[in-house]
């Protein structure tokens, strides 16, 4: 549910951003900014306007109540001091105001603002927000009056000919992805991301069959389709379809992605990165975990399961899809964590619709099989194991499960926005204490509210607290870095990385040593960047590669982190389309999409240091040997 909550959110925001770019279109003045250096940092700005006709421009503020004049706000505004009253050169007169019925000064036709200022010596482009009111003059009747505020965004570069500093490149024109010097790598390897979580869509779907809220609907759903229909073969097509409907139901959750990622190709990553989404999935996953502990009952409201209740009996067909939907709805308290791991962690590692729908199809088939099985071989239900207090002791277990997969967007809020609060030796210790608490309860040593009584610990639990203790001894080691933990390799904060974090940076220092770059695209979010880097690039033979043949430059494409004021600046793409570039996650993002036509991490190229594309970028490539390969490819590519 919170999934389609901040689904239908970005929906409404896509829309929003819609109306105000046509807005933006209608404007009744339109601007054309200058600026004309006077001395050192010091400047005037011109804003020439032409107004539309039978419109003018409210000149002056409070003539007529909480009516504003013309209002300039630097977006800078530590950088940028305005010296002086703005000057106002034009036909400016007083009229009485038809809409309000009083004197007020006002702009018409074409005229002039000029703006002292004073900037420091980091400014390469001024960035302001303009403001004003306008109203018409033309109507006859003055129930055709409007009135209607303005705001405009405007950027102006500080020097004659130039619009950004030259370390802001974005566009590198000698990058030709259709031509690299050698034909090897690819990313191909992104269809081997769609089929495995495609498996953990799967998985996802087994273990919510396991949980209270579902497994117990097997049988009865099952007997209703067998009995109702009349007819063994009714009663196959029936149990049948129902399952097709459950797979169909979770794949639709996946479509509006589509049309936010059409949108916006970043869009889908930047959603998954979002600091504050990922903190309010973090207290979501807590809130949820509680709830699996047994302490209250999520569900959805009643309404909500009454009116797809109310249509199940509806024609055959039709009342069929609505039993599925009404199963999707009432088991959601137990679906709702897992699915929301499904779409976050889709999201996180590979940024696309596609990969979500894989999610959701792994998911729906894996969920709505059993149904369709089930009613084919009815005499299969006695194999089942009964309902019992195993059930309430598997949904704890997820509980916990839960809980520790919590802090993991927890460390992706922490790792974007640089608060250093969960540590990687913080968030291993924070582990361990889950694995310890676990372990107690396999053991009956910890209680919650809806266990039933352990007379006997059964081996299966003994089983259980063997691997959960395991696990937390395995913990404890990597904590005291005897073992590396390769088992969670991406999950836990990235390892300390000696890579260059910045491209101009890194290829004047390949130019001075004369290496080729490899240019690694990545994310604190990205779970397979991190274990690229833990299982792959540590290995000796990869590892001895990257550090004395390349200059290695880690671009992290959702460092919230802002840029400095003089490398902010509005990007128009080779699309036409225009982006601001504020934080240095929207440079090496649109960097990532504009010369290599990729959106996704972990991506790999690599270019020579007079910056031209030697091999065909590679995505994921856990294989050691695959991705050696490529490097050396690289490297042959260079001629030496």
């Amino acid at each position: 549910m919170q999934a389609k909550k901040a689904t239908l959110v970005f929906i409404v925001l896509f829309f929003i951003v819609h109306v105000f770019s046509f807005a933006q279109d209608s404007f009744y003045v339109k601007w054309n900014p200058s600026v004309q250096k006077i001395s050192d940092n010091t400047y005037e700005l011109y804003l020439k306007a032409s107004v539309a006709n039978n419109w003018y421009v409210y000149a002056k503020s409070n003539e007529i109540e909480d009516i504003n004049g013309i209002q300039i706000h630097f977006t800078d505004s530590l950088a940028v001091q305005k010296q002086g009253e703005i000057q106002l050169n034009g036909t400016i007169k007083s009229i009485n105001d038809k809409v309000f019925n009083k004197s007020a000064t006002v702009l018409t036709n074409d005229f002039e603002i000029v703006q002292k200022l004073k900037t420091n010596s980091t400014i390469a482009a001024l960035k302001l927000v303009l403001s004003y009111n306008v109203s018409n003059t033309a109507a006859v009747n003055p129930e055709d009056y409007k009135f209607t505020p303005e705001e405009q965004k405007l950027s102006v570069a500080l020097q004659e000919g130039t619009t950004v500093s030259s370390g802001n490149r974005i566009l590198i024109p000698s990058i030709d992805i259709n031509k690299p010097v050698s034909n090897c790598g690819g990313t191909e390897t992104s269809s081997n991301n769609l089929w495995q979580i495609f498996f953990w869509g799967i998985l996802g779907g087994l273990v919510s069959l396991l949980t209270p809220c579902v497994f117990p609907m097997i049988p009865l759903t099952v007997s209703f389709f067998t009995k109702k229909s009349g007819n063994k073969s009714k009663g196959i097509f029936n149990g049948a379809l129902y399952g097709f409907f459950i797979f169909l139901i979770y794949v639709l959750l996946s479509v509006p992605f589509y049309f936010i990622e059409k949108n916006n190709p970043e869009i889908l990553n930047n959603i998954s990165t979002n600091a504050w989404l990922n903190v309010f999935f973090f207290l979501v996953f807590v809130f949820f975990a509680i709830s699996f502990f047994g302490y209250y009952e999520i569900t959805l409201p009643d309404k909500v399961t009454n009116s797809a209740g109310s249509k199940a009996g509806i024609g055959n067909i039709i009342g069929i899809f609505f039993m599925a939907l009404t199963l999707a709805i009432v088991s959601f308290s137990c679906t709702g964590p897992l699915l929301g791991t499904l779409v976050v962690s889709s999201l996180n590692q590979h940024g696309g619709a596609f990969q979500l729908t894989a999610a959701m199809a792994g998911f729906g088939i894996a969920f709505g099989l059993p149904f369709a099985l089930f009613a084919m071989f009815p005499n299969l239900l006695d194999k089942l194991p009964k309902s019992g207090g195993w059930l309430n002791s598997f949904k704890v277990i997820l509980g916990f499960l839960e809980l520790a997969f919590a802090f993991k967007f927890l460390s992706n809020a922490d790792l974007v926005e640089h608060w250093g609060i969960l540590k990687r030796e913080i968030f291993i210790g924070i582990w361990i204490i889950i694995g310890i608490c676990l372990t107690l309860y396999l053991l009956g040593k910890i209680k919650f509210p809806h266990d039933s009584p352990i007379k006997k610990l059964t081996k299966g639990r003994i089983s259980l607290a063997g691997i959960s203790g395991a696990f937390t001894v395995y913990l404890f080691l990597g904590l005291l870095k005897v073992l590396p933990l390769s088992l969670i390799s991406g999950f836990l904060p990235p390892l300390h990385s000696t890579a260059y974090h910045d491209y101009e940076e890194g290829l004047k220092v390949a130019k001075a040593e004369n290496k080729p770059i490899l240019l690694d695209f990545t994310g604190y979010a990205c779970v397979n960047c991190r274990r690229m880097e833990e299982n792959v690039w540590s290995q000796s033979d990869v590892h001895a590669l990257m550090q004395d043949r390349f200059v290695v430059i880690s671009l992290f494409v959702d460092d919230k982190k802002p840029l400095p004021s003089d490398q902010q600046f509005t990007y128009k793409s080779v699309g036409g389309t225009e982006k601001e570039i504020v934080t240095y996650g929207d440079k090496w993002a649109t960097f990532e999409t504009e010369n290599f036509k990729q959106n996704s991490q972990p991506l790999y190229a690599i270019i020579s240091n007079d910056e031209k594309l030697l091999t065909n970028p590679v995505g994921y490539t856990p294989d050691v040997n695959e991705y050696k390969h490529w490097l050396e490819c690289g490297l042959k590519a260079t001629g030496k």
